[in-house]
């Protein structure tokens, strides 16, 4: 039996995306129903689709001391950071509770296997690396958290986690444990992906890249737009932040059903939601707003919808906001649950951007438009390939 969990303070959280960098920017955006995805100019697939690319990657120039780790997806992390004071709100942790105190989970998918496709590209006359990326640092798929390890100073327990689209949605769940388990005072949760050939290709030998930018639950989509994305949170005790809104619960499961498609009826998806639900104490009748997964492949949004319309009732308020930001993949959970933590904050439910004909299975929970309302409890859906589902609930502190 899934018992009650101890409810966490979100005491700190920055999102870098096409939609801009920081959280204003993100919820501004948002407000204006604006989406950040353009026609693919990355890489050499410049043909392949639309795209959620951040503006800046390119320049944001690690400190000499990280030289080591430089490379695309470590220029994407070292960017979020700088926003929203959150290197400064982790110093203050780490100083009030010593820097092995402090835990360190990250999700991605493909970590920064853009600078090993880089040297692959480049192999000198012998077939080695070039010598400017011979740095084995990069060429693993923990390198995030080695990164962000050293970037805050942070020598705790970390772990990079890689389930596909639910990465950055696990960590939460993962650091709930630690923080119970009295492994850490304070964890550093998020997730970063960047655009690399891997994924674009990759997606569309899957047959599942629109041509167009993502249409989210509209009744003609035809696949995903990839993006790319870096956020964090700060997780503590509520003692620690007690007016900050709260990780209630979370829930775990998997379909086990197919490796890249979920299950038809949503049974592990459900399974996720009942755990998240049990963990906070509550029913879908007290969830105000669902971050909805809400890729906009054909599978995905019809196990989804009809999840909903059997859970949820009427008066609750369902959207995708992929139509926004693109597919993020391993940063996706982590960007969405910024997205329900400032639904809570602001009292506004983002609208699915980019869906013009609503598929008519969805019902009466979906906001196609933005509006204005009261959010006291938000949830966020991540399912991954394989099936790896995990659902969020956040809560506003009472």
């Amino acid at each position: 039996m899934t018992k009650l969990m101890t409810p966490l303070a979100v005491s700190a959280s920055t999102v870098s995306s096409a939609l801009g960098c920081g959280l204003e920017a993100q919820h501004q955006a948002l407000r204006q129903g604006r989406s950040g995805l353009r026609r693919n100019d990355f890489g050499s697939a410049p043909q392949l689709g639309w795209i959620g690319r951040v503006d800046g990657v390119e320049n944001a120039a690690l400190p000499s001391a990280l030289a080591e780790w430089d490379c695309r997806n470590h220029r994407l992390a070292w960017l979020g950071l700088q926003q929203d004071s959150f290197i400064g709100r982790v110093q203050a942790a780490r100083e009030r509770y010593g820097a092995h105190r402090v835990a360190l989970l990250l999700g991605t998918s493909t970590a920064s296997v853009g600078a090993t496709e880089e040297a692959y590209r480049r192999l000198d006359a012998d077939g080695r690396f070039p010598a400017d990326l011979r740095r084995h640092v990069l060429h693993a798929p923990g390198s995030l958290g080695g990164f962000v390890a050293a970037a805050l100073a942070l020598e705790g327990p970390c772990l990079t986690i890689s389930t596909a689209c639910s990465s950055s949605a696990k960590v939460f769940a993962s650091a709930a444990r630690l923080l119970a388990l009295g492994l850490a005072d304070a964890a550093v949760v998020g997730g970063v992906d960047s655009l690399c050939d891997n994924v674009l290709f990759g997606f569309n030998a899957l047959e599942l890249i629109s041509p167009a930018a993502c249409r989210p639950f509209d009744a003609n989509r035809d696949g995903i737009s990839i993006g790319e994305a870096a956020g964090f949170a700060l997780l503590e005790r509520i003692d620690m932040a007690p007016r900050a809104p709260r990780l209630l619960g979370y829930g775990e499961a998997s379909d086990a059903w197919h490796m890249s498609s979920p299950h038809p009826d949503g049974h592990g998806a459900e399974l996720a939601l009942d755990a998240a639900l049990a963990r906070a104490g509550l029913d879908t009748a007290q969830v105000d707003y669902v971050n909805l997964h809400g890729t906009a492949s054909r599978a995905n949004d019809a196990m989804e919808a009809a999840l909903v319309a059997r859970r949820f009732p009427a008066t609750a308020r369902a959207s995708s906001t992929k139509g926004c930001t693109g597919h993020t993949l391993g940063a996706a959970g982590i960007v969405e649950a910024t997205i329900a933590l400032q639904a809570i904050e602001h009292g506004f439910v983002p609208g699915t951007v980019g869906a013009a004909v609503p598929d008519p299975a969805c019902g009466a929970q979906f906001a196609w438009q933005g509006e204005e309302r009261r959010v006291d409890v938000a949830l966020s859906n991540s399912f991954g390939f394989g099936g790896n589902n995990t659902c969020l609930v956040f809560g506003r502190a009472p």
